[in-house]
This record gives C-alpha cells, structure tokens and sequence, in this order.
C-alpha cells in the first residue's frame, strides 16, 4: 500500500461516516472535481478504493488517481478537443462491458459528471442495457475555479442569479439552441465551459444581443491547480487577449 493509497483509507477510516459499498456489475459516475484532490468528496475516495476498474478522463489530475486502490485497474478514456479520441457511444458501451464481467466500475469525470461532462449519456445508456448505478456529484469548475480565482459567482447586492452555458455543442460548434439574446439581457452573470475556441463569436452574439463591451471578462484555465491561471480583459478585447495569451 503507498502514502496516497494509505491516506485514502485513513480519510474513509476516519470519517465515522457509513459509506456505500460498490456492488459487483455495478457502475457509479463519479465527479472529481476540478482538478485539486483536497476537492474530491468522502464518497469520491471510497470509490476509488472500492473500484475494481477506473476509467478515467483527461481532465482527472494524477493526485487524484494515486488514491486507488492498489489492484484496481485504469483505463484512460479522455476527451479534448481537437485531439484524437474515443467516440462517446464506445466509452459508454465499454462501461457496460465491464459491468456485464461482474467488475465493480468507477467511471471517474472531471468536475460534474451532469454538468457538460457527458454523464446523462453514459446513464442513459448503462439504463438502455439494465445495469445499475449510482451518480456521485463532485465540484463543477464553473464553481471550483471561480472560487480559486477568488470570483464570487453572486453576491446578494449585485447579482441574485447565475447562467452556465457550454462553449460549443455536440458538432463542436457554437450552440444554437441558446438564446443569446434572452441571457445577455437578463443573466447578470455568465459562466462558460469550453468557450475558448470559438469565443470571438460568442463575445459577438452577447455584445450584438445588449451586453456591454466593457463588462468584464476572466478565463480560468487549470482551474484549482497550481498551475491555474486567470486573464482578466473586456468582452470586446477577449479574443484578442486570448490569442495573445497563447
């Protein structure tokens, strides 16, 4: 047993707390937050100690990997954009064939698995086949990263609500079944995930739907990570920024 390993049975030891077993042929989708490992949740840990096979994505930090169990198996099933990747239909019915050996699956997402992390599919598909699971919500990172940002996403005087939106659709696009125009006017506050690539026409849609071209803007990228980093520009000055940024 290593450090990592020996300190996430020591947190399940500890907490006092009776926590779900992993039942064989089962699958639970899990969230790992954000990306720093103080940020996975008790039930998080417990699964990754119980799991027999962890199928993880790109976005799931190392640090957090390191508190498996020592016989359980990874298998990497990232998605980014732009780089080669498995089709989300072979990632779901993967889960299901590890499920159908009798192996007790952990299929661990970044942030939320129900927020613009696929995990709705994955369900639908596990329930299409009969198998059981379990969702284990983590910390989404248009939370986690405005917090380590140091960003309130409301404050009682200012804003009393909150928008998230995705960047780009199942075709890798710019959604189109969201009303821009309804949200630049009435959304106080806007948080994206996956806005990057094509955020020169976002910023257009909001400032051409009634938003201001100076309200201010910030990109969080690894969010909660050392290595996280925030640029604070304008929504008229984003993309230049952006690309200046590298």
């Amino acid at each position: 047993m290593n450090k990592a390993e020996e300190t996430a049975a020591c947190v399940i030891a500890k907490s006092k707390m009776a926590l779900p077993a992993m039942e064989p042929g089962h699958v639970w989708l899990v969230g790992a937050g954000p990306g720093d490992p103080g940020l996975l949740t008790l039930h998080a840990v417990n699964a990754l100690q119980l799991a027999d096979v962890i199928v993880y994505d790109a976005l799931v930090d190392d640090a957090c990997l390191s508190l498996k169990h020592a016989d359980a198996v990874l298998e990497y099933a990232g998605k980014r954009g732009g780089k080669p990747s498995p089709r989300q239909r072979d990632i779901s019915l993967r889960l299901v064939e590890l499920a159908k050996q009798g192996k007790k699956v952990l299929r661990l997402k970044g942030g939320d698995p129900f927020v613009f992390g696929r995990g709705a599919e994955e369900a639908l598909t596990l329930v299409e086949h009969g198998v059981p699971f379990r969702v284990v919500p983590g910390v989404t990172a248009g939370i986690g990263g405005l917090a380590y940002a140091g960003i309130a996403a409301t404050h009682r005087d200012i804003n009393q609500s909150v928008t998230f939106l995705t960047g780009h659709d199942a075709n890798g696009l710019v959604p189109d079944g969201v009303d821009w125009t309804g949200i630049a006017r009435t959304s106080p506050v806007i948080v994206m995930y996956m806005a990057m690539k094509h955020i020169d026409l976002i910023a257009r849609r909001l400032i051409d739907a009634g938003r201001s071209p100076d309200e201010p803007v910030a990109f969080v990228c690894n969010a909660s990570l050392p290595s996280q980093t925030v640029l604070e520009t304008t929504l008229a000055q984003a993309a230049k920024d952006v690309e200046a940024a590298g």
